[in-house]
């Protein structure tokens, strides 16, 4: 599984011209789910996401988590990060887990948040998606969790 961890001051997400979701300060994550992924790759990378410290204390120096700051999470599904790119010049797909196990994973990381007491909203599953994002910093981590 990969977390593309970007830290906003603001973050939303629209389909169709519409909001579906929307931040504050903290994170937009981008997910891609693997076919070798399982809970318990959720359960490693919400963990870690939720401790991790990457916003400012008062020194500047990143010391405090999303936890600590009061932050939200913008939760969005994009495959394309599990994309094969080594040969040739188009992207393969194949190992990218299949939509209904990418999106029950998908939900099972989001609950996984809020059982941190994080806000968390998201973007929809399989859909052509807009994302707006105000980095901050900028700051931006890409976590893999078959790389513990």
């Amino acid at each position: 599984m990969i977390a593309v961890l970007q830290r906003v001051k603001s973050s939303k997400v629209e389909v169709d011209n519409q909001i579906i979701g929307q931040i504050g300060y903290g994170l937009n994550i981008l997910l891609g789910v693997v076919d070798s992924d399982k809970k318990s790759d959720v359960e490693f990378l919400t963990k870690k996401i939720s401790a991790f410290r990457i916003f400012p204390d008062e020194k500047k120096a990143m010391n405090l988590s999303i936890q600590d700051v009061n932050g939200s999470a913008l939760v969005i599904s994009q495959f394309t990060l599990c994309a094969d790119w080594r040969k040739g010049n188009r992207p393969g797909f194949s190992h990218s887990a299949k939509p209904d196990i990418a999106n029950e994973l998908y939900k099972y990381f989001i609950q996984q948040l809020k059982n941190y007491n994080i806000p968390v909203q998201s973007g929809s599953f399989g859909a052509t998606m807009a994302v707006h994002i105000l980095n901050d910093g900028p700051v931006t981590f890409v976590l893999n969790s078959k790389e513990k």
